[in-house]
């Protein structure tokens, strides 16, 4: 996927561990866990916003494009 997700990046620059942004956001830790992970085919905005909410960053610090990364993966 030409997409990557630097969520573990932020969450460690902001010493906050996935239990604790799930439950302030309102997901599962299963389905961070699938954004985290880069398996998830989409994203809610209102989950990005929450994201973005919490720990006080921009979409671009999460979301990242790549054209040189084979999509067929």
């Amino acid at each position: 996927m030409a997409i990557l997700i630097n969520l573990d990046i932020m969450l460690a620059k902001r010493k906050v561990n996935s239990k604790a942004l799930a439950e302030a956001i309102g997901i599962t830790q299963q389905n961070l866990s699938i954004l985290k992970t880069s398996k998830a085919k989409a994203v809610r905005f209102s989950t990005l916003n929450a994201i973005c909410r919490y720990l006080n960053c921009q979409p671009g610090d999460i979301l990242e494009y790549h054209q040189d990364i084979d999509e067929e993966k």
